[in-house]
């Protein structure tokens, strides 16, 4: 009879909602359950000293994340609600914010990095302490890592099964953006930090506006004008007709949920929501394996170069291959880079250079708006063979994918301007004396002869995993041969 006449009382006392990587009203599960279950609501984000003191603090996120909290307080604000701002420790401050207001839940988004899921334990712990709930709720994918494992495991390792089962799979409701917010007058908003408050270094220069309203805005015309050629188009770089929606999902900014519901059924929708998938693929990998993170998911006993001046050429874009060149500068002109474009600069990092992908990785995420530990790190050991539905002997051709995903040449003619007089035929390949004449550097490695190495190094393991296989093993010569097929893992 209680919990008949509980449901008839209709909200009651105060919820802290903690936005983290959801910044937006709009399909938002946590926001929605706590306008539903309390009469005040607090809606607040917390700047992680532990986030702004390490490695993740990049200028070009930081710029973004304060434009995207920003037109969230607009919005909440609209509502009835400003948006508090705390800095600290995290778990420190929310539970602070849960004292001083009243707040008897907690609700916040469920997340999948190891760094995440630590801290999400650490707040229910001792929020428990002090009689205080935490609530977790989705938002972060479309598919809940987990939801889908495989017979006989704990996630799924490869692409394809996941892909079968994860389009089958029920979706949520999207849940309806709340008309009115209430919160406590007595809690102050906080202090509003500055880029210069919170980061070293300055933003790229062309970096796009962060926000929900930026992203909705962007998507309807993306949907309109775009979709329907975008299963033709994806992977021509010089066409720019991706969505470049990825940063407003990697904050939050739209529900990957209503994206995917948006452009479900249009023309086009289903190579787009595929790639939906791809992200939900990754991110049920690194809950499940949150090692993977900086670990290789599949160990392949690389001893990677350390060359130091080619590291510098590759970031830089000066390594004489034009269109890895053209990608480099656009990430650090744009914080954004071509799909395509990552792919190909990644296999010439693990590849021709034989450098360690975790040094790639690295510097993606020092620039890129989109950077996030399950998309970027885990796509670059799928580039370099060491991740899940990894083919360490997948190599790109920098002069062949240029000629053709940029057959005109526009691509690098945008990015490397100093090659902007050479015919469409030769900018992927340009004669010796031309370089020399435009200022543009000669190839750091002849990539037929570094292809050549690196397969030598990978039949050379190969040699090394059956003679080992062979030496320990108790079980029949026939069966060890069928074995040694494969690249130990």
């Amino acid at each position: 009879m209680g919990d008949h006449a509980r449901q008839f009382e209709g909200p009651t006392g105060t919820g802290l909602v903690v936005f983290t990587r959801d910044l937006r009203i709009s399909d938002h599960p946590a926001l929605a359950a706590a306008v539903a279950e309390h009469r005040i609501v607090v809606p607040t984000f917390v700047f992680d000293e532990s986030i702004l003191s390490g490695p993740q603090n990049s200028p070009n996120r930081i710029g973004f994340l304060l434009e995207c909290l920003g037109d969230l307080d607009a919005s909440l604000v609209a509502l009835g609600a400003a948006l508090v701002i705390r800095r600290g420790d995290w778990v420190t401050e929310v539970l602070r914010l849960a004292t001083t207001s009243g707040a008897e839940t907690i609700h916040v988004c469920d997340d999948v990095s190891g760094f995440a899921r630590a801290r999400l334990e650490r707040l229910g712990h001792r929020a428990s302490g002090i009689g205080v709930t935490v609530r977790r709720h989705p938002g972060v994918t479309i598919v809940p890592p987990g939801a889908l494992v495989p017979t006989g495991g704990d996630h799924y390792r490869v692409f394809t099964p996941y892909y079968r089962q994860w389009i089958r799979a029920p979706w949520r409701s999207l849940v309806p953006t709340p008309s009115r917010i209430v919160s406590p007058p007595t809690v102050p908003a906080g202090t509003w930090p500055t880029l210069g408050d919170l980061t070293n270094g300055s933003r790229s220069s062309e970096v796009v506006r962060g926000g929900e309203t930026v992203a909705r805005t962007r998507l309807a015309t993306w949907v309109q004008g775009e979709l329907p050629r975008y299963a033709d188009n994806q992977n021509q770089l010089a066409a720019d007709t991706t969505s470049r929606l990825s940063p407003y999902l990697r904050f939050g900014c739209l529900s990957p949920l209503d994206v995917a519901m948006t452009v479900d059924g249009s023309p086009g929708s289903e190579a787009f929501v595929r790639q939906l998938c791809w992200r939900d693929f990754n991110y049920q990998i690194l809950a499940a394996r949150p090692d993977a993170a900086w670990a290789d998911y599949r160990p392949r006993g690389d001893s990677w170069e350390s060359d130091v001046a080619a590291l510098g050429a590759w970031r830089q874009g000066r390594t004489g291959y034009p269109v890895v060149d053209a990608a480099m500068r656009q990430l650090r002109h744009e914080g954004f880079m071509h799909n395509r474009a990552r792919m190909i600069v990644a296999s010439f990092l693990t590849k021709d250079l034989y450098i360690d992908w975790r040094e790639g990785a690295r510097h993606f995420l020092e620039l890129l708006l989109d950077g996030d530990l399950a998309n970027n790190n885990l796509n670059w050991q799928w580039s370099a063979g060491t991740g899940v539905d990894a083919n360490p002997h997948r190599v790109f051709n920098p002069t062949i994918q240029g000629r053709r995903f940029d057959p005109d040449g526009e691509y690098v003619r945008r990015y490397v301007p100093e090659l902007a007089s050479i015919p469409d035929g030769a900018i992927h390949d340009p004669d010796p004396a031309v370089r020399v004449e435009l200022g543009y550097p000669p190839p750091i490695i002849d990539h037929a002869e570094a292809i050549q190495r690196y397969r030598g190094r990978l039949r050379s393991r190969r040699t090394v995993g059956m003679k080992e296989k062979v030496v320990g093993s108790t079980r029949p010569r026939r069966t060890q041969a069928h074995g040694s097929r494969r690249l130990p893992d």
